[in-house]
Parts: structure tokens; C-alpha cells; sequence
């Protein structure tokens, strides 16, 4: 075991060996739960993980560490990529090599005890006489007690496993196993006895040892492989990143492992390689697949000054860009932090498959005893008869499909929104997400592009569009205002060479005044037109139907006369309109919420297609609007999702039942949120929505068919079916059923990977 030492963090993660069942996970959560400073333990069965919220002045790691070992169980410390792969494969190397053994003892075993009739009268042939049970049924038996001893031992770790969780009152998977396969065992050596000493004529019943364990150890396998499978997107997710960098060190390119890379490195990256850290571009320009991170295919326009995400792909040119984020605090990092913390919390659904699990096991053991003890008394039924009844209840009944269905769900479900730019940050918001009735949308960055844009130029008279544009620009490039860097931009992405201004002076809540080559501009709104007595009127008609657009018109005058005006407006993004479509199809409403005037929120809220607009709100109301909408003191309460990207955000998205923040916003809204879009648009909310809908409808479904499996298997088991004429079953079917049962849960989880949203 790795070494673990005494953490001063408030939550840990550990890896966790030796468990087998849902029974064992939760034993291992009350082990770590009921010490004194842990706050809060949880268990995850399909990714074999066990997190501790924990205060480290009253406990230590390595007490919980001992406590869960002297459970049964086995902690080790999280693990890297490679290193847990390693452990994997030899783990499913393990269970593989166990079942070979296994088969190798079983055939045969097999072979002598059940087929000398079905060889006989079917194909005409004879078992030797030396193993012929009609002949020499003492050499039979003791032939058969020597092939199964092999399969007993190999597979030692379930009785181990199994009787000191029975010793520990906490019964689990491998303790019906061992129970029931050691009755059989004990029962046949019985027989064998009295075969040899006695002169006996009895058949044991040591196949079904062998069949059962060996059957049980095959399902572990196709289990632990299908179970890999489920958390392919973390996998796929921490392999992303290269294992070197290229570095400038002492003024010469060096290749060195990404480990040794240091905030400040100046990283060179030529054309077809991945972007090793975070980053700023120093030096070059290129364009960069962000797809791992967005889960959009377009590539990114990248130059100096622009931001660089570790593990995105550089397409076409050579860059080098100045590291400002390594190791764990990588954008990748904090996304597999992400997801691998969703992948290991529970939703509120799984509270009642952990409620059955716990109370599960001890009933089947009750039950399997009082109806064997009821065929041999008050049904007048053999011995063996009754111990088969017993056997097969216990082998049918391993409850390892309830364990599986909710946490494989959930592993692939985030897997699934993290492949596509929604990062889910637990099971509870995942669940919730499928039961909103309404979602709230800031305006500015999550609806618009929160960056105003020139969007009309109005010219009459003697003056051309692109001239206006020229003298407003050379004006505004000396201010600061969002509305004057976006005339900036305009000029820029024409082209124009601007010219240097003379005179410059800002109006506070007017515009400016300035001289450009000569000449006087003034630019700004109608007060700052009618204080300067300069004539609007021509112009009123087009400054009232841009408001009405809800964009913000300015008045641009030369030397005292008007020239013409310019329009600017945040834009709404390009996708906004549509995802609003989708949101609304689901039959969710969808709301605005703004700190602007009504008059301009309407205009935006109505390109986008959202009917209800609350305007005007200040910062710290949005939330106390967010809570009147939910109703919750009302006689019809609704769950309320928040979508923002702002530090006024914040509150509102705490407030909100699920609080969605847009990625490309602050770490604030980001860290305040449930769910983070990484591609910086609304389309992500109704594909969060329709991953939420799809992955609880499978849970649901996991959770039914393990449910009915149980449900039916065992009154079949116990040999209801038998009383009314029909065949009793076999405790080898029952092995094959059981270990059915929880592949098809985990195989019926990975159809998520497959699903649209």
C-alpha cells in the first residue's frame, strides 16, 4: 500500500481495494463516517473511490486510513493516470488468471458428475470405470473433492472477505457466496465420507461449488471490464495533455518533461503539437483546436496577448506564449478536479438503492434460511433439496446490480457533458437540471456578447460612411469608454489608419470633444448636440429606431454641423436565439434579467425570442428575483436554474436551484455555479437539460431492472414456481443470472455514451 501521511486538507480522496458489492461500499462509507472529525464520507461503487470531508484537529488520515483497513479494506492515495492503469490491468490480469484456474478444475469436475447419464443414453458412451459414479462412486467422489479444493483455494479471497464481514455484522456479496458455496462443500465432503468409510452410494454435489465460484469469477471479469469502460471520458481527458514541453532556458529551446515546467517559461509549440500549460502569447500567431475543452470543433484565431489552454492542439503556426499556469492549476486540471469530484458524489435517487443495499443482504440470508428450513420441515423435502433452495437464493440475490445502478449512470453522464463543454460539479444538480420549470438568463455575456459592437453608420451630406468612421475613431482612441473602444475596433477591422487627436477632452454622461487635423469634433448624445447648439432633427427618425433596437446611438459633428451618426450595441451571440427555441420546445420558461433600462432590455430580450423581461434590477436584487420565482412559499413551487458569467452573478446563481455559469465569465460565477459551460454560449443549457433528462431516465431504468431482478429471482429461487408444478432453478443458472444482471446495468449505463444532446 502507498504511503499515506497526515493531510492538512479538508477533503481527501482515496482509491479503495477489496471491495465487491454495493454491501462493501457502504461499509466502508459508515466505517469513515462514524469517526469523530469526519464530517462527511462517501463512497462511490463504480469508481471504486472514497472522499472524506474531514476536520484535521480531530482525526488524521491515517486513522481513517486504519479504521477502513481494519474493515476489510484497503485505501490508496489518488493516482496517477498511468499509475492507475497499471493497477487496472493487473487487477483485471488477476481476476482473469483466477478464472482460467478455475475452468481448468471446473470442466472436468463438470464432466464426471453431471453428464454419465446424458453420455450414456444420448451418445452411446461410458465414463471410465475408475470415475464412474454407477461403478466406483467413492473414487467419483474423492476425484471430485480433489478438482475442487484447487477451485476453493483460488478463489480464498472471497470466503476470507465474505465470513469476517459476517463475523463483522456486515454482511455483503461474498458472504452469501461463501455461505452458501461452503453449505454445498461441507455437505458433499458429508457424502464423500460416507461413499468411502460407509460403503455409501451418494452423489455430492461439489460441481456446484466449482461451477458457482467459477462463474462468479468470470462475471467479475466482464464487469471490471465493462466498468473501465464507463469512465473512458476521464480517461480520455487525462491523457490529453503531452508529456513534454519545449522551453526557452538561458536563451536556448529545451525539451523538458511538462512537470518541470514553471509559471514565467517561455513555451514554443510549432505547428500539429498540443499546448503543454496555460498561457499568454508572447510571440507568433496561429489558430488552436479548444475542442477538449469546448466541445467546439472551429479552431481559434490565436495571437499575442490572446490566453492559451493547456492540451488544446496548435493547427497551423509556430507560437510562443509566457506560462501562467502549471501543474494542478491548469484549466485541463481543475476540469478532470471536475469531473472526477461530480463522478464521485451521489445524487438524492441514490439514497434509496444505498437504503435496500444496507437492509438487503441480512434479509436474503434470513430469507434463504427460514425457506430452506421450510421445504425440509413443512415441506417433507430432502436435505440437499433444502440446502439447494438455500444455495440458490444466496447466489441469485447479490445485490451488486443495485450498486452499480446509479454511480455508472452518473460516471458516463458527466463523462458525456464534459466530451461536450459542460462541466456537471455533482450528482445533485445533475439530477435537479431534468425537473427545471424555469431558467434566468443575464443579458450581458451570457445572452449578448457583452462587448459592444458598431452596428449602423448613418453619413448624409458631404461626408462618406468610412470618413465618419475615421474622425469618430481618431477621437475615441484616447478613451477608455466600452462604447469609444468598439468605434476603435470598427476602424481597425476596416483598416483605416487613424490620425492623432489634438485637444481631446471627455464630457462625463455626454461624449467628447476633440481636433482632428484641424477640424472640431464633437461626439456624443443629444444633450451634449444640444449644448453645443448643433441641429439633431435630421437624425431623429434614425437615434429612435436604433433605441428601439436597443442600441445606442451617437452623434458625430464637424466644425458644428452634424455628419451623421453611429450605432453601437452588444450584440446578442449568434446562438442565442436558438437555444432560447430549444429551452422553450422542453416547455421550460425562459426569463431575462438585466440592470438596463426596459426600453433597450426589450429590444435585446426580442431578437433573442424571450417573452418575459424583469429590467432594471440592481446587482444584489437579481438573487431576491431568482427566489421570488421559485415560489417557495407559495402553494406551487418551481426549481429555477441561473445562467451568468458576472461577480454580480454570484448570489443569484447560489440562490438558484441549479446555478449554470457561462465559462468564458469570472472565477466567481464559475465557482459559485453547479454546472459550467465551457464554450462561453447558451447552446449548452438545453444540451445540460437533455443529458440530465437522459442520464436520470437511465438511472431509472438500471434501477428498475435490478429491482425486478431481485423482485422476481428470488420468490423463483426459493421455489415458489416449483410449487405449482414447475421446475426448480438451478443454483448454477442462478450464478449466471446474477452475474448477468450487473453487466447489463453497466452495459445499459453505457448507451449514455452513444446519446445526443
Amino acid at each position: 500500500m502507498q504511503t499515506l501521511l497526515q493531510n492538512k486538507a479538508a477533503a481527501r480522496t482515496f482509491k479503495v481495494q477489496g471491495m465487491s458489492c454495493a454491501g462493501c461500499a457502504k461499509n466502508v462509507e459508515q466505517t469513515a463516517g462514524r469517526l469523530n472529525g469526519v464530517a462527511e464520507a462517501g463512497v462511490n461503487f463504480a469508481t471504486e473511490t472514497l472522499r472524506v470531508n474531514y476536520n484535521p484537529e480531530l482525526v488524521s488520515i491515517m486513522e481513517v486510513v486504519k479504521a477502513v483497513e481494519k474493515a476489510g479494506f484497503k485505501l490508496l492515495e489518488e493516482e496517477s493516470i498511468d499509475a492507475e492503469a497499471i493497477r487496472r490491468a493487473k487487477e483485471a490480469g488477476d481476476i482473469w488468471r483466477r478464472f482460467v484456474a478455475s475452468a481448468i478444475f471446473t470442466v472436468p469436475l463438470f464432466v464426471i458428475s453431471m453428464t454419465p447419464m446424458v453420455l450414456k443414453y444420448i451418445f452411446g458412451v461410458t465414463l471410465p470405470s475408475p470415475v464412474n459414479p454407477m461403478h466406483h462412486p467413492a473414487a467419483n467422489a474423492v476425484i471430485q473433492l480433489l478438482l475442487t479444493v484447487p477451485v476453493v483455494a483460488v478463489n480464498f479471497k472471497i470466503y476470507a472477505r465474505g465470513f469476517k464481514a459476517i463475523v463483522k455484522r456486515r454482511p455483503n456479496m461474498d458472504s452469501l457466496i461463501a455461505k452458501g458455496t461452503a453449505a454445498a462443500f461441507v455437505y458433499s465432503l458429508y457424502l464423500t465420507w460416507m461413499n468411502v468409510f460407509a460403503g455409501g452410494h451418494y452423489e455430492p454435489y461439489f460441481e456446484i461449488v466449482g461451477v458457482i465460484l467459477t462463474l462468479i469469477v468470470l462475471g467479475k471479469y466482464f464487469e471490471n471490464v465493462t466498468k473501465g469502460k464507463t469512465g473512458e471520458a476521464i480517461k480520455k481527458l487525462m491523457g490529453l495533455a503531452p508529456k513534454t514541453a519545449k522551453v526557452i532556458r538561458r536563451g536556448e529551446e529545451t525539451e523538458i518533461y511538462i512537470d518541470e515546467v514553471v509559471v514565467g517559461d517561455i513555451v514554443v509549440v510549432r505547428p500539429g503539437e498540443k499546448m503543454p500549460v496555460d498561457g499568454i502569447v508572447t510571440e507568433g500567431e496561429t489558430s488552436v483546436d479548444e475542442s477538449m475543452l469546448t466541445g467546439e470543433s472551429m479552431p481559434v484565431n490565436k495571437s499575442v496577448g490572446d490566453n492559451i489552454v493547456g492540451a488544446s492542439i496548435n493547427k497551423n503556426g509556430s507560437v510562443k506564449y509566457r506560462a501562467t499556469k502549471v501543474g494542478k492549476d491548469t484549466a485541463l486540471s481543475q476540469i478532470i478536479k471536475l469531473v472526477e469530484e461530480a463522478q464521485s458524489s451521489k445524487p438524492p435517487i441514490a439514497a434509496l438503492a444505498d437504503r435496500i443495499c444496507e437492509k438487503f443482504v441480512p434479509a436474503v440470508i434470513a430469507i434463504a434460511v427460514l425457506s430452506g428450513l421450510a421445504w425440509y420441515f413443512l415441506g417433507g423435502e430432502s436435505l440437499w433439496f433444502a440446502m439447494r433452495i438455500f444455495i440458490t437464493i444466496l447466489v441469485i440475490a447479490c445485490p451488486c446490480a443495485l450498486g452499480l445502478a446509479t454511480p455508472t449512470s452518473v460516471m458516463v453522464g458527466t463523462g458525456k457533458g464534459a466530451e461536450n463543454g459542460i462541466l456537471i460539479k455533482g450528482g445533485e444538480s445533475l439530477e435537479t437540471a431534468h425537473k427545471l420549470g424555469t431558467v434566468v438568463l443575464d443579458k450581458t455575456g451570457t445572452v449578448t456578447e457583452g462587448k459592444p459592437h458598431v452596428t449602423d453608420i448613418v453619413a448624409r451630406g458631404s461626408f462618406r460612411a468610412d470618413e465618419l468612421l475615421l474622425f469618430a475613431a481618431s477621437a475615441e482612441q484616447k478613451s477608455e469608454h466600452p462604447l469609444a473602444q468598439a468605434i476603435v475596433n470598427k476602424s481597425a477591422k476596416d483598416g483605416l489608419e487613424l490620425v492623432e487627436p489634438s485637444g481631446f477632452s471627455s464630457i462625463t454622461g455626454q461624449g467628447i470633444k476633440a481636433k482632428i487635423g484641424g477640424r472640431h469634433i464633437l461626439m456624443g448624445n443629444r444633450h451634449l448636440m444640444d449644448e453645443n447648439a448643433v441641429d439633431t432633427n435630421a437624425y431623429a427618425a434614425d437615434c429612435d429606431g436604433f433605441a428601439e433596437e436597443g442600441k445606442t446611438p451617437m452623434y458625430v459633428a464637424i466644425d458644428g454641423e452634424l455628419a451623421g451618426v453611429i450605432a453601437v450595441a452588444d450584440v446578442i451571440k449568434p446562438t442565442s436565439r436558438a437555444a432560447v427555441s430549444a429551452l422553450q420546445k422542453m416547455g421550460i420558461d425562459v426569463v431575462m434579467i438585466t440592470g438596463d433600462n426596459g426600453r433597450t432590455a426589450r429590444a435585446v430580450a426580442k431578437q433573442a425570442g424571450i417573452a418575459n423581461v424583469l429590467s432594471e434590477v440592481l446587482p444584489h436584487d437579481k438573487a431576491e428575483n431568482v427566489k421570488k420565482l421559485q415560489g417557495k412559499d407559495g402553494p406551487s413551487p418551481r426549481k429555477v436554474a441561473m445562467v451568468g458569467d458576472g461577480i454580480n452573478d454570484a448570489p443569484a446563481l447560489a440562490q438558484a436551484d441549479v446555478g449554470i455559469a457561462i465559462g468564458t465569465g469570472t472565477d466567481v460565477a464559475i465557482e459559485s455555479a453547479d454546472i459550467v459551460l465551457m464554450r462561453g454560449d447558451l447552446t449548452g443549457v438545453p444540451s445540460a437539460i437533455a443529458l440530465s433528462k437522459k442520464t436520470m431516465a437511465n438511472i431509472r431504468q438500471n434501477l428498475f431492472w435490478a429491482f425486478i431482478y431481485n423482485v422476481m429471482g428470488i420468490p423463483i429461487a426459493m421455489g415458489v414456481w416449483h410449487v405449482f408444478g414447475g421446475p426448480l432453478l438451478n443454483p448454477m443458472l442462478a450464478a449466471i443470472a446474477m452475474a448477468a444482471s450487473s453487466v447489463s446495468v453497466l452495459s445499459n449505463a453505457l448507451r449514455l455514451k452513444k446519446a445526443k444532446i
